[in-house]
């Protein structure tokens, strides 16, 4: 078991490497030319620039990519999956499940992390079972794991930033309403803010915390890992279940910061659809 001290120089450590994630690499800077005689300022203020702009160009391809991935979708159809003016409809737990998306956020497209999640929590209730459990999800999107939680017998509290709220309750309470033992809840919440102020533990507690497709090309990822930690503590017996698309560098540097953070197994891997879903305990 780790002393104070050093659990606390290791958490330092880890959150001092995810903030490096997404920043640009640097570049050594080319031997100057004795005859050429420039200023450093200006050699130091031509580097600044140029990795702006590199670390630019990656999140502008990065964004790209979650662009057409999410157009994609509209384009495939699947037995239990299809796409209808701005809404896909689902079958889980035995219900239809339709989804009204939004092409102006991520956080309100559904991406394919969470429908793996939901099959898995589906075809795997012998192992995971949600009955009469406290669940969280964070960065629940359009709601559509939350909502399978909820059929699943769950009491389920989803969370998102505050513009994502309107669409995530509208799509809660469309697709539960009638069907489900505990009616779910939709709160705000931003990684990493006022945590212990707005669900202080134990008050808020949770046998199980969902994340579907929370990495991506985003600078939150120290936030992220900082919720999931709060959430998932030692003491708290609480499993986190994370699936995620692996799609950029940055989801490959959160992983391994992940499994340092916390007792790690993979679930289940989907190499067709590149998505990964790991179970995770605190590190007692």
């Amino acid at each position: 078991m780790l002393t104070c001290t050093a659990a606390a120089q290791k958490s330092a450590e880890l959150m001092e490497g995810l903030s490096t994630i997404n920043q640009p690499i640097q570049q050594k800077r080319p031997r100057k030319n004795k005859d050429v005689q420039e200023p450093e300022r200006d050699n130091t203020h031509a580097g600044k620039v140029q990795a702006e702009r590199g670390n630019t160009d990656e999140a502008t391809r990065d964004q790209r990519v979650m662009a057409g991935e999410a157009l994609q979708r509209r384009n495939v159809w699947e037995p239990s999956v299809y796409y209808d003016l701005g809404k896909e409809s689902f079958c889980f737990a035995g219900h239809d499940i339709s989804i009204r998306e939004s092409m102006d956020t991520y956080g309100a497209l559904i991406w394919p992390g969470a429908v793996a999640l939901c099959q898995f929590l589906e075809n795997n209730q012998q192992h995971v079972n949600l009955m009469d459990k406290a669940v969280l999800e964070i960065g629940a999107g359009t709601g559509l794991l939350s909502i399978v939680a909820s059929l699943l017998g769950a009491w389920v509290t989803a969370t998102d930033l505050p513009d994502i709220m309107s669409n995530l309750t509208f799509n809660l309470l469309r697709n539960t309403r009638g069907r489900c033992r505990y009616t779910p809840q939709a709160t705000a919440l931003t990684w990493g803010q006022d945590l212990e102020r707005d669900f202080p533990f134990p008050s808020f507690h949770y046998d199980y915390v969902l994340a579907a497709d929370v990495v991506y090309h985003h600078g939150c990822l120290e936030e992220l890992l900082a919720t999931m930690r709060h959430f998932c503590r030692p003491g708290s017996r609480t499993t986190l279940l994370w699936a995620n698309k692996i799609r950029f560098q940055a989801d490959v540097k959160f992983t391994e910061y992940f499994k340092s953070s916390f007792n790690v197994s993979l679930l289940s891997e989907l190499p067709q659809q590149e998505v990964r879903i790991y179970k995770a305990t605190a590190k007692e």
